[in-house]
């Protein structure tokens, strides 16, 4: 398929970001530390959050539209900065468009599969992310060995988006007594990690994973691989589908914006 680029060198051309809102940014600021002289692009869909509620075509008609905002825009690549939509909607669009899409639970599957010492591993997810089992069927695909356990955790997201972190204790003790004894539990969802300051009055803070790091490790590997780095920052532009004050508010854990996201719908 032949790119369309917004500039003569593709290697300008931003890389995006998307999540149903500040959820992603545990991945962006993660890239943007390990790759500070790319231009990116993040669209928040506050208008449509939370993701792990919604049926299969709302989502699938979702990241469509924003997958093809992102080729208006010329994006050398996408980053798939929730694990619902990748659950959910990434087999049945990745090949739709004119460039590569990172979705990060197919992406960092195979590491979580093969840590060290772990034989039990827990997976806090949205409703929708449990549902579909694809980190059971990926794990297991490069670890038959590994005993997977799922759990949802719909409240979550919308205690970091309504800001209501530090009065979350109850909200998370009750997921976390849901589980089994295991080696380490993957916060599966990019919101979740802003839960880590409550999580860990209950568990040590090593024992959770946040793929976010080693998610940001893959994708810079992989563009150094097919030569698309870029070797000046430019710029980086926020948009959301609404509540943009309340966007820059949730994301101050995570990333500090200079001025409030463009309000586009899609």
């Amino acid at each position: 398929m032949e790119f369309r680029t917004t500039s003569n060198n593709i290697n300008r051309n931003p890389i995006a970001f998307f999540d149903s809102g500040v959820g992603g940014l545990t991945v962006f600021s993660k890239v943007k530390a390990l790759l500070p002289n790319e231009n990116y692009l993040y669209f928040g869909d506050t208008k449509n959050m939370p993701y792990g509620e919604k049926s299969e075509k709302e989502l699938l008609e979702f990241a469509d539209k924003i997958f093809k905002f992102f080729e208006r825009e010329g994006a050398k690549a996408v980053v798939m900065a929730c694990n619902t939509t990748s659950a959910v909607t990434y087999e049945k669009l990745k090949n739709n468009y004119n460039f590569k899409i990172y979705p990060i639970i197919q992406s960092v599957c195979p590491y979580l599969a093969n840590l060290n010492g772990v034989k039990k591993l827990a997976v806090i997810a949205t409703s929708a992310t449990v549902n579909s089992h694809i980190y059971s069927k990926e794990i297991k695909k490069y670890n038959p060995q590994t005993e997977v356990f799922e759990i949802d955790a719909p409240k979550w997201v919308k205690i970091v988006e309504e800001h209501r972190i530090n009065e979350s204790s109850n909200e998370v003790k009750e997921i976390l007594d849901k589980l089994p004894e295991v080696d380490r539990i993957v916060l599966a969802c990019t919101h979740y990690p802003y839960l880590l300051m409550v999580l860990k009055e209950f568990m040590p803070a090593d024992k959770f994973i946040d793929p976010s790091l080693d998610f940001a490790r893959i994708i810079k590997s992989d563009l150094e691989k097919n030569g698309l780095l870029n070797d000046k920052f430019e710029y980086e532009k926020f948009y959301v589908s609404s509540s943009p004050e309340n966007f820059v508010k949730s994301s101050q854990v995570f990333y500090e914006l200079t001025e409030l996201p463009k309000v586009i719908i899609l």
